[in-house]
C-alpha cells in the first residue's frame, strides 16, 4: 500500500500525508462531495477533482496490485520465480507492462514454438544464434528425427528433413524473441511515436449511400498514431465496426520489395545481429522477418489500436462530463409560474404548466399548425391559461416545430399586453419565453418515475410539464433522467459504457452536492444524488415527509428509517432546511461545527440570525480564535463564508437569448449578421450555437477569440448565451459558420478560410500520393464528427 500512496503522491503532485488520509477517508465510506467540503483539515485541501482522480487512479493501482500478486504466484509455482524477474515485475507500473512481463509464462495453447522445442530442437537454434557462421543444414542433420503418428492415426510432428527442423529452429526463435518484454514494450512506444494510422474505404462501398458517405474524410486517410485527435480515432473505429472503413496501423517508411522492413531492422539491433554474409545469416534474417510479420505486426497493431481507443474514449467521456456540468449548473429561472410548450407539427403542440413550486397544475394541447392550423383557437387556449395560472415564463422545447412554435409564443405575448393595455390601460409584468433543450425529456416521459410522478397524465403531456420544470431548475430536472440520455456528448455509444457511466454519475453528484438539495421539496432521484443517500433512503425521506409534513431541522433526519449516524454524517451538510427551527440548517454550515457558531455568537453577543449575512463584521473575526483540535482554521474560514453568504447558490444568474426576429430559418441567415444565441454542444474543435434556425452553427475554435485558443472550453461552455456573426451559410448541406470575433471579414469563397477545420489527414499524406481533391470544408468536417458522435 505505501507503494500505491507514494505513487499517487508523485501524480497528483500532492503529499503522501494527503494521499493516505484521503484514501483512509474513502476506504471509510466518506463520499467525495463530503471529503472536499468538511475533510479539508484532514486531507489538507485537496479539492473534488483531485479526489476523483486520486479515487480513480486507486482503484486502478489496486487492481494491478492483485494482478502483480496472481503473476507472481503462478511463475513460482512453475517454479521459474528468479530475483530479476520478481523485480521486473514489482517495477511495472501498469497492466500492459505487467503482461508483457507475464507473456513467457501465461499457460497458452501447444505452439509450434513448443512443439520443436519437445522435439530437442532449441539446443540447435541457441548453436546457431551463437554462431552464425555454422551451417545450418549441416548442423540440422543431427535433428532430424523420423515422422510420427498421432493416436488417431493421424500425421504428428514432422522433423525428418533439415528444412522441417530449421522451420522448427524459425519457430522456437521467433516465439523467444515476440515474448521479450523489452524488444515489445520499444516496438510499441517507437511505433507510437511514428507509425501512422490509415484508413481506406471498403471496397465494393457504394460511396453516395448517406450512411457511407459521413465517412468521405477517411476514404483516404493517414495520420501519425499518436497525435489522432480523439473525434478522429472514434470516427475510424466507428466505420470500420460497421464495415465502411479498413483500418491498419503502417510503417512511417513502406520497405522496397524484397528488402527488411524497418520494424525487422529494430528488432534484429535490439538482439545484436547483423546480416554480415555468414553461413546461418540468411535463416536469422527469416527468423527476424517472421517475428515482426507473423508474431509482433498484428498483435502491436492491436495494442496500439487499443491504446489510441483508450485515451480517445477518456477525451470523448471528458467532453461529455464537462458539457453535462455546464447544463446542470445552468442559471435556475427560480420559483416563477412556467408553461412548457413541447413543439409538434401533425400531433400539436403539447402545453403543460407548472406552478412556481414546479407543480403540475394544468395540461392541454393546441394545434396551431398543419395540417389544423388553428393559430386563433391556439393564441385564445394558452393566453386563457396564462390569465389563470398567472405565467411569467414560457419554455419552448428545440424539437420539430419549435421555431414556429416560438412565432406563436411571441405573438401570444403581444397579444396579452395588448389586451392589458385596451382593458386596464397599462402594460402587464412582461412574460418572457426561453427555447429550451428538450434533450431526454421523452425518455423521461415513459420513465417510471415520471408514471409515478404524474400517474394520471399522458405520456406525451409529462415532456411539456418536463421542459417547463428545467427552466425553473435544471439540475432538480435533469437528475431524473439518465445522464447519457441528456445528449450533449460525441460518441457516447462507442466509449466505454461503464467508465462512461461511472463518470456521469459523478459529476451529477458533485454537482447535486456543489449545489445543496431543499430536503422539503427535493423529488427522490434528487435526493438519492446527495452525498451518503442511496435511492431507498431517499424514498424512505420522501415517505417521512409525506407522514410527517416538512423538515423543521437537520435531527429529524435521524428518524427515517435506514437512515443512521454514518449517512447523516455524509449528507446533511448538503440539506437546507428553508424557515425551521434553526437557521443554520438553511446553510452550508455541517451540524457538527455548529459548536463552532456557538462561540462565535458567544465571541460577537449576536444571534445566529443577526449574524448571518453581516459580511463587514464576520470579516473582522480572526479564524484563529475559534479553531480547536478538532476544527482548524480552515474549516472556520469555510464557516465564515457560509454565515457572510448563508444558502448562496453558486450557479449564474439567469439570463434569456434574444432570437432575431425574422430569423426562423435557416434560409433567413446571411452572411455577416450578427446574432445572440446559446451554446448547444462544446468540442475540442469548437463550439455549436443554437440560433432558434433548427440547425446549430459551428463556432471554429480558431473564432472564438482573437488569442490562440486550444480547446473551446477555454473561452465559453454548454448554456452560455453568446453574440456571434454569420460567416457562411450552406443551406444544401444544413451548415453554418460563426465567428465570436464580431469584427472578423466574411469568408472568402474563393481563398482560404480562418474557420477552416483541419480535415482528417490534411499535411500527412506522404510523397507517393498524387495531387488530392478539394478537402471538405472546415465546417463540413465539423458537422460530420458531431452527426457522427450524436448516433
Amino acid at each position: 500500500m505505501q507503494q500505491i500512496v507514494r505513487q499517487l503522491a508523485a501524480e497528483i503532485k500532492v503529499t503522501e500525508s494527503q494521499v493516505r488520509a484521503a484514501v483512509e477517508l474513502l476506504d471509510g465510506g466518506a463520499t467525495v462531495p463530503f471529503i472536499a467540503r468538511y475533510r479539508k483539515e484532514v486531507t489538507g485541501g485537496l479539492d473534488d477533482v483531485q479526489l476523483r482522480e486520486l479515487e480513480a487512479r486507486l482503484a486502478y493501482l489496486r487492481e494491478l496490485e492483485d494482478r502483480r500478486v496472481a503473476v507472481l504466484k503462478s511463475i513460482d509455482e512453475q517454479g521459474k520465480l528468479t530475483d530479476a524477474l520478481r523485480a521486473a515485475i514489482a517495477a511495472a507500473p501498469t497492466k500492459q507492462e505487467l503482461e508483457d512481463i507475464y507473456l513467457p509464462f501465461k499457460q497458452k495453447r501447444r505452439t509450434k514454438g513448443q512443439i520443436a522445442r519437445e522435439f530437442g530442437i532449441e539446443p540447435l537454434a541457441d548453436k546457431l544464434l551463437a554462431d552464425p557462421t555454422l551451417d545450418p543444414h549441416a548442423e540440422a542433420q543431427a535433428f532430424c528425427q523420423p515422422a510420427t503418428t498421432l493416436d488417431d492415426g493421424k500425421p504428428g510432428p514432422d522433423f525428418s528433413t533439415t528444412f522441417a527442423v530449421l522451420d522448427g529452429v524459425r519457430d522456437i526463435l521467433s516465439e523467444r524473441w515476440a515474448e521479450d518484454a523489452v524488444l515489445v514494450q520499444s516496438l510499441r512506444e517507437w511505433l507510437w511515436a511514428e507509425g501512422l494510422l490509415r484508413s481506406k474505404k471498403v471496397e465494393g462501398k457504394n460511396e453516395n449511400d448517406p450512411e457511407v458517405a459521413k465517412f468521405r474524410d477517411y476514404f483516404d486517410y493517414d495520420e501519425p498514431i499518436g497525435r489522432v485527435p480523439s473525434h478522429r480515432a472514434l470516427a475510424v473505429f466507428r466505420g470500420r465496426a460497421l464495415e465502411i472503413l479498413e483500418a491498419k496501423l503502417v510503417l512511417p517508411v513502406e520497405p522496397e520489395p524484397g528488402q527488411p522492413s524497418i520494424a525487422e531492422g529494430k528488432i534484429a539491433l535490439h538482439l545484436g545481429w547483423s546480416h554480415q554474409g555468414r553461413k546461418s545469416d540468411d535463416l536469422l534474417r527469416k527468423c527476424v522477418a517472421w517475428t515482426w510479420r507473423v508474431k509482433l505486426s498484428l498483435s502491436t497493431e492491436r495494442d496500439l489500436f487499443s491504446r489510441l481507443r483508450e485515451e480517445a474514449e477518456k477525451v470523448a467521456i471528458k467532453v461529455f462530463a464537462d458539457n453535462l456540468r455546464d447544463l446542470l449548473l445552468a442559471a435556475p429561472a427560480g420559483p416563477r409560474a412556467v408553461m412548457g410548450l413541447d413543439p409538434g407539427i401533425r400531433t400539436g403542440v403539447k402545453v403543460a404548466v407548472v406552478d412556481r413550486t414546479g407543480k403540475l397544475v394544468e395540461t392541454a394541447t393546441v394545434y396551431p399548425h398543419e395540417p389544423r392550423r388553428d393559430w386563433d383557437g391556439s393564441l385564445a387556449t394558452l393566453g386563457r391559461l396564462c390569465m389563470k395560472h398567472g405565467v411569467q415564463l414560457i419554455a419552448i422545447g428545440n424539437g420539430t416545430a419549435s421555431r414556429e412554435t416560438d412565432k406563436l409564443a411571441a405573438e401570444l405575448i403581444k397579444l396579452m399586453q395588448k389586451q392589458a393595455v385596451d382593458q386596464a390601460g397599462q402594460a402587464l409584468p412582461a412574460i418572457e419565453k426561453i427555447v429550451v433543450s428538450e434533450a431526454g425529456a421523452s425518455v423521461y416521459s415513459a420513465s417510471e418515475y415520471a408514471s409515478q410522478e404524474m400517474p394520471d397524465v399522458d405520456v406525451s403531456l409529462r415532456g411539456a410539464a418536463s421542459i417547463a420544470r428545467r427552466l425553473q431548475d435544471p439540475l432538480a430536472e435533469l437528475v431524473k433522467i439518465e445522464p447519457k440520455s441528456i445528449g450533449v456528448g460525441q460518441y457516447q455509444h462507442d466509449v466505454n459504457q461503464s467508465e462512461l457511466a461511472r463518470t456521469l454519475d459523478a459529476v451529477v453528484e458533485d454537482c447535486v452536492n456543489s449545489v445543496g438539495v431543499d430536503l422539503n421539496t427535493a423529488s427522490a432521484p434528487l435526493l438519492a444524488r446527495v452525498s451518503g443517500l442511496s435511492g431507498s433512503v431517499a424514498k424512505a425521506v420522501v415517505r417521512w415527509r409525506e407522514q410527517h409534513g416538512a423538515f423543521k431541522n437537520r435531527k429529524q433526519l435521524m428518524e427515517v428509517s435506514g437512515l443512521g449516524a454514518k449517512t447523516f454524517e455524509q449528507a446533511a451538510g448538503f440539506l437546507r432546511i428553508r424557515d425551521g427551527d434553526n437557521p443554520l440548517d438553511m446553510t452550508g454550515v455541517h451540524p457538527e461545527t455548529y459548536p463552532v457558531v456557538e462561540q462565535i455568537m458567544e465571541k460577537t453577543g449576536k444571534p445566529v440570525a443577526e449574524l448571518m449575512g453581516r459580511a463587514e463584521m464576520l470579516k473582522t473575526l480572526k479564524p484563529e480564535l475559534f479553531a480547536n483540535e478538532k476544527f482548524g482554521v480552515i474549516t472556520v474560514r469555510d464557516i465564515l463564508g457560509e454565515l457572510e453568504k448563508p444558502g448562496r447558490d453558486p450557479r449564474p444568474d439567469f439570463k434569456v437569448a434574444r432570437f432575431n426576429e425574422g430569423v426562423e430559418d435557416i434560409a433567413d441567415l446571411k452572411e455577416g449578421m450578427v446574432l445572440e444565441g446559446t451554446v448547444s454542444n462544446v468540442a475540442q474543435f469548437g463550439a455549436f450555437v443554437d440560433l432558434g434556425v433548427h440547425q446549430d452553427g459551428l463556432v471554429h475554435v480558431s473564432q472564438l477569440s482573437h488569442k490562440f485558443v486550444q480547446d473551446a472550453r477555454e473561452v465559453v461552455k454548454t448554456g452560455d448565451i453568446v453574440k456571434v456573426k454569420v460567416l457562411e451559410v450552406d443551406a444544401a448541406r444544413k451548415r453554418i459558420s460563426l465567428s465570436m470575433k464580431l469584427d472578423a471579414a466574411p469568408a472568402r469563397r474563393d481563398g482560404p478560410r480562418d474557420n477552416r477545420f483541419e480535415g482528417a489527414g490534411r499535411g500527412y499524406a506522404p510523397p507517393r500520393r498524387a495531387a488530392e481533391p478539394a478537402q471538405p470544408s472546415a465546417m463540413a468536417s465539423a458537422f460530420a464528427k458531431l452527426q457522427q458522435g450524436k448516433r
